[in-house]
């Protein structure tokens, strides 16, 4: 979800993982909240941006969406997708339905500061590996550090203002070391 294509800021929404079956259909992989959504907002695009696919959804397979493309009518046209990503201009999505939720791609290149405004670096990445959402920032000297997503650590998110605060634990942010430190 942190890539740009096209013209505008696009959203992963999904990946094609293979062919179904000998007349065109695909699986996919979906990832929206509800996997159905996946064709809810409008065509989806590859990775370049300029190709549009248009998925009619027919099932579901081992957890993954099953999909027919407009144009794909047979297996090695399907195969040859497999791997293709799927976007959403982020403008076909609606807002979050709540104050406290955002999409992962509206907090990419969000400066990062500390309360009293001084510049941590600018979030790169967020990622979950299952024990939470974690932001990985980018310093000036293109150091990185992973902050956990929490209220008790990122307590604003200013999306308007390009910004979000953070209280990193000391344990988290580790200074840079000066020329000619020795390491314990």
């Amino acid at each position: 979800m942190n890539d740009r294509v096209g013209a505008g800021r696009m959203i992963q929404m999904g990946v094609i993982t293979g062919a179904h079956g000998v007349r065109g259909a695909v699986t996919v992989k979906s990832f929206a909240e509800v996997g159905e959504d996946l064709t809810a907002y409008g065509p989806l695009f590859d990775g370049s941006g300029k190709v549009t696919l248009r998925l009619r959804l027919t099932g579901r397979t081992r957890g993954l969406l099953i999909a027919r493309i407009q144009g794909i009518d047979d297996r090695d046209a399907a195969l040859a997708l497999k791997g293709t990503r799927l976007f959403l201009p982020r403008s076909a999505l609606p807002a979050p339905d709540e104050s406290e939720s955002y999409y992962y791609a509206d907090l990419i290149g969000l400066r990062v500061e500390d309360r009293a405004g001084g510049l941590l670096g600018h979030v790169v990445a967020v990622d979950n590996y299952g024990a939470g959402d974690l932001l990985t920032l980018r310093d000036a000297a293109g150091g990185e550090q992973l902050l956990p997503f929490t209220r008790a650590v990122v307590p604003e998110v200013d999306l308007a203002g390009g910004r979000l605060v953070a209280e990193p634990p000391e344990e988290i942010l580790v200074p840079p070391r000066s020329e000619g430190s020795v390491e314990e």
